[in-house]
């Protein structure tokens, strides 16, 4: 057991973490830890390595605005190209020195007396800082269904997240259960190889036509050797992908064309007017997170393929029985059932200035914030791609990048206050939680006739941006100092850390 001593803890190494990392050298600031959990940086794009994982957002858009990257060689890069673009900014920027492999956050609790926060991990290490920043993201825990039987199925099981690569599917029965964005990218990448295929599928999504092209090797010398025609294109790629917010929010009618671009999707696709009637959404475009693809609904359509929409009535040691009372024998069972989003923060289950748990609090009382940023009763606690700041439409990315900012900023406020810690008011905190649901109730997410990820266990949607991203940009792009308290003002030197006692 160590007690490590810094100014700034940041929880994570995907781009939140990434990106914090290196705005706060930027910014002067070097006396800062990265705890990590695994032994790689990466986050989600270490972690799933499915076949055909990719992201959905342009590569020249997912990417850090101050670390481009001209040689991206497709619209939308698979995942090792993503994860080897953050390998290379980390080192570039000399990150690897702080962060912590093998720490497991696992909460922690505000000192009042030191104006200092002791945060703990799995492994029995403690680091005692003046700020903590949560860069934990919201893909990272796996949900696997707690399906009656389960544990007796007597082949290989797992979840798309955590892909056991020691699995040879070739000639295998394979189940697939969930139908979300890591089943639509991976479903065609193995039909080919196996026996069989049987698609579980609770609620189709609407999957739109795309063809994922390769980037000329001319445009990216260009991106190379012309920096302001990279710009212009990420822009454009910008622009038309922020287009989408105002149909998302509560303009039904300007996502009609998109929804018939997904229906004729799946006439050109699909043979069988049964199947096509399975797959066929019975919700507004938008509702859930929009897909692409190409290759999806030609996986479906093949003889050796099923769409089993009756639900699961438990799983034996042979195989699956669905509610129609059908057991269909398998031999692998692949669960494609997304992640613990809205209630993925355990790991920064933090006790703040009253001794109130986080994410008891939460679950209590509902998932309250400031900007997706800061959260009331605790200090100096910082949230990136926190509730509410995720996006349907656009780069998450750019959020990131505009909550780094603000973070860089309120750190700065407190040494300009003389001050020891920073907190947002309650009624700053109430007005945000207001303006965002007024927002959100008119959106699709509310009124498209679904139930998502976006929502958690009461139906509140905790999850979406309602709104363009350049309106989060206006919204954060300065910290208004009459939304926050100082704790602790005074003029002399701040306490130095290494004095305080863990």
């Amino acid at each position: 057991m160590t007690t490590i001593r810094t100014r700034v803890v940041v929880i994570g190494t995907g781009f939140s973490g990434i990106g914090m990392g290196i705005k706060l050298k930027e910014a002067g600031h070097h006396d800062f830890v990265i705890l990590e959990k695994a032994d790689d940086i990466g986050g989600t794009w270490r972690d799933n390595t499915y076949p055909g994982c990719a992201c959905d957002v342009p590569s020249h858009l997912y990417s850090f605005s101050f670390e481009p990257n001209t040689e991206w060689s497709k619209m939308w890069s698979g995942q090792p190209e993503i994860l080897a673009y953050l390998r290379g900014v980390v080192d570039k920027h000399g990150l690897r020195e702080h962060i912590r492999f093998g720490r497991t956050c696992a909460g922690g609790r505000w000192d009042p007396e030191n104006s200092v926060w002791h945060i703990d991990t799995v492994e029995g290490d403690t680091v005692v800082a003046q700020f903590v920043v949560s860069g934990v993201g919201a893909l990272h825990i796996p949900n696997v269904p707690a399906l009656d039987g389960v544990e007796t199925f007597d082949g290989p099981a797992f979840h798309s997240a955590q892909w056991d690569h020691s699995v040879d599917l070739t000639g295998k029965r394979v189940a697939v259960i969930g139908t979300g964005a890591s089943a639509v990218q991976f479903v065609p990448q193995i039909v080919d190889r196996v026996a069989e295929l049987q698609l579980y599928q609770r609620t189709p999504a609407w999957v739109t036509p795309r063809k994922n092209f390769e980037i000329p090797s001319a445009a990216r010398a260009a991106f190379r050797r012309l920096p302001g025609v990279r710009r212009l294109f990420r822009d454009g790629v910008y622009l038309f992908a922020e287009t989408l917010a105002f149909g998302l929010n509560g303009r039904p009618y300007l996502m009609k064309p998109i929804e018939n671009a997904a229906k004729k999707n799946i006439a050109k696709s699909i043979d069988d007017p049964a199947l096509r009637e399975k797959l066929t959404p019975d919700y507004r475009i938008g509702c859930k997170r929009i897909l692409g693809s190409d290759t999806y609904y030609p996986a479906l359509n093949r003889e050796h393929t099923q769409v089993i929409t009756d639900g699961i009535e438990k799983v034996t040691p042979r195989g699956i029985v669905a509610r129609d009372g059908i057991e269909r024998e398998v031999d692998v069972i692949v669960y494609a059932t997304g992640f613990h989003v809205t209630d993925g923060f355990e790991s920064v289950n933090i006790a703040g200035l009253d001794g109130t748990q986080l994410v008891p609090h939460w679950q209590e009382n509902g998932i309250r914030t400031h900007l997706g940023i800061t959260a009331a009763g605790y200090p100096n606690a910082f949230f990136l791609l926190g509730p509410n700041t995720g996006l349907g439409h656009n780069s998450v990315v750019f959020m990131i990048e505009q909550q780094i900012s603000y973070v860089i900023e309120a750190i700065g406020l407190v040494d300009s206050a003389s001050a020891r810690a920073i907190m947002v008011r309650d009624d700053a905190q109430a007005r945000f939680d207001t303006e965002i649901h007024r927002k959100l109730s008119r959106g699709v997410w509310s009124t498209g006739g679904c139930t998502s990820w976006y929502l958690d266990a009461s139906g509140v949607n905790r999850t979406i941006w309602p709104g363009g991203t350049w309106q989060y940009w206006l919204r954060t792009r300065s910290v208004d100092p009459a939304d926050y308290e100082f704790l602790g003002v005074r003029r002399d030197t701040p306490t130095d850390l290494a004095e305080v006692s863990a």
